[in-house]
């Protein structure tokens, strides 16, 4: 496993501890679930863009926690489709 491969892991593990949810992550599953609330983290160098956004709904992840922030888009998106961003400690949509 690369580097930032496991990078990518650990902040997926303190992510679902600080959201109270149980990790799972791997390829096709979310990389937390609290209850019936699936969630995905995006430990990314960039904001996250609304392609991401567009994958998450079709998979039913109801949130996003991306430390980097997201873009314009992807918030305006989000807010449509009805999926949480979280950003540090901050919602931004709901």
């Amino acid at each position: 496993m690369k580097k930032s491969q496991k990078r990518g892991y650990r902040s997926e593990k303190v992510q679902a501890r600080k959201h109270r949810g149980e990790h799972f992550g791997g390829p096709g599953k979310p990389d937390y679930k609290r209850g019936r609330i699936k969630g995905e983290v995006k430990n990314w160098q960039d904001p996250v863009h609304s392609g991401v956004i567009k994958e998450a709904a079709k998979k039913g992840t109801k949130e996003i926690v991306a430390p980097k922030g997201f873009t314009k888009p992807a918030i305006d998106l989000a807010k449509k489709k009805g999926i949480k961003l979280i950003q540090g400690k901050k919602v931004l949509t709901k």
